[in-house]
C-alpha cells in the first residue's frame, strides 16, 4: 500500500498509479458487502463488481477501514475480509474512533464518498443512496449520506434511494443542500428495487459524457458538493411491484415491533425483506448494483478524458 501524508489513509498502488496517470477509477463501498448482502453471495458480489470495472479498463477502488487504517483500494485479502469478518458499520463520524482503536469497519456511502474524495477519486457506484427515514419529523433520523454529499465533490451513481425511506423528504433535503440530482435516461426518480417512484426529476441526461460535463461545470460553479446520478433498474429486472409493496409493509411493521432505530434500521429491513421475498429482492439488488457499476465505469472513462 502507498500511505498518504500523515498516514491518515492508505491508497493501493494500483489506485495510486491510475490516479497519477489520469486513468479512470471508480470507488466502491464496503457496507453493501458487509451489511447489505448475505454470505457467501456478498464475497462473490464484491469480486464481481471489481471485475466489471476491470473488464471496462477502469480501476476499482473498494473502500473500507482495516485495522484502523482507511484503505482506498483493497487487495484480494482485503476484499475477503470485508465479506467474511463482522465489521462495524462506519460513517464519517466513526472514522476517527476506528483509527484510534485500530479497529475495522465497512464504510457507508457517506464514509466511502468522503474517503474517495480525499484520495482524488471522483466517481462512486453504490446500490441505493441513504436518505431521510420515515417518521423523521419526530425522530430526526436522516442519513449522513446527504449532508456529506453537500460538501464532497464525488458523483454517486445509485438506483435512487431504498423504498424503505421517505423518498419525498430525501429529495427535498438534497434540494436544500444544493446537491444536484440527475436522472440517467429518466425524468422519474427510481426507488431502488422499482424502476420508478411517484416523484419527478428536474434534470436528466442521455449519456455518461453529459454527466462528466456536468461534473466539470460543477467544479467551476458549485461550492464543493457532489452529484447524485439516479440510474433506474431496467423495468424488466425490477421487483414485482405488488409483492414489493406487501413485503415492505410487513418489514416496516416488524422493525417497529422489534424496536429498531438509528443505523440498525436499514440492515434489519433489508435482511427481513430478503427472507420475506424468498431471495427475489436480493437478486434485484444485485442486478441494480451491477447496472450502477457499469454506468459509473462509463462516467469515469468520460471524466478521465476531460480532467
Amino acid at each position: 500500500m502507498t500511505t498518504a501524508p500523515h498516514s491518515a489513509f492508505a491508497v493501493s498502488a494500483e489506485v495510486a498509479d491510475a490516479l497519477e496517470n489520469g486513468r479512470p477509477v471508480v470507488a466502491l463501498e464496503s457496507t453493501i458487502i458487509a451489511h447489505g448482502l448475505p454470505r457467501p453471495r456478498n464475497y462473490e458480489a464484491a469480486k464481481e463488481f471489481e471485475q466489471i470495472l476491470r473488464d471496462a479498463d477502469v480501476t476499482p477502488a473498494t473502500i473500507a477501514v482495516l485495522d484502523g487504517v482507511p484503505q482506498i483500494g483493497l487487495d484480494s485479502d482485503g476484499v475477503r475480509r470485508i465479506a467474511e469478518e463482522d465489521l462495524a458499520k462506519a460513517s464519517v463520524r466513526d472514522l476517527p474512533m476506528l483509527a484510534a482503536a485500530g479497529a475495522s469497519g465497512a464504510t457507508t456511502v457517506a464514509a466511502t464518498a468522503h474517503l474517495a474524495s480525499l484520495a482524488g477519486v471522483r466517481v462512486f457506484a453504490t446500490g441505493g443512496l441513504g436518505g431521510v427515514h420515515r417518521g423523521a419529523a419526530t425522530s430526526f433520523d436522516e442519513s449522513a449520506d446527504l449532508s456529506t454529499l453537500a460538501v464532497t465533490p464525488v458523483t454517486v451513481v445509485s438506483a435512487g434511494v431504498k423504498s424503505v425511506l421517505d423518498i419525498a423528504a430525501t429529495l427535498e433535503r438534497l434540494e436544500t443542500l444544493s446537491v444536484p440530482v440527475v436522472g440517467y435516461r429518466t425524468t422519474v426518480f427510481p426507488s431502488f428495487w422499482l424502476t420508478e417512484s411517484e416523484y419527478a426529476i428536474d434534470w436528466s441526461v442521455e449519456s455518461a459524457a453529459q454527466v462528466a460535463a456536468i461534473m466539470l461545470s460543477q467544479d467551476v460553479l458549485g461550492h464543493g458538493q457532489g452529484i447524485v446520478v439516479a440510474n433506474p433498474i431496467p423495468r424488466e429486472q425490477q421487483w414485482d411491484p405488488t409483492e414489493h409493496d406487501r413485503v415492505l409493509i410487513e418489514a416496516l411493521d416488524a422493525a417497529d415491533a422489534a424496536g429498531m432505530h438509528g443505523k440498525a434500521v436499514t440492515p434489519f429491513l433489508l435482511s427481513y425483506i430478503v427472507h420475506a421475498s424468498e431471495g427475489r429482492s436480493l437478486e434485484v439488488n444485485l442486478d441494480l448494483a451491477r447496472n450502477n457499476v457499469r454506468l459509473a465505469a462509463q462516467i469515469a472513462i468520460e471524466w478521465s478524458a476531460l480532467a
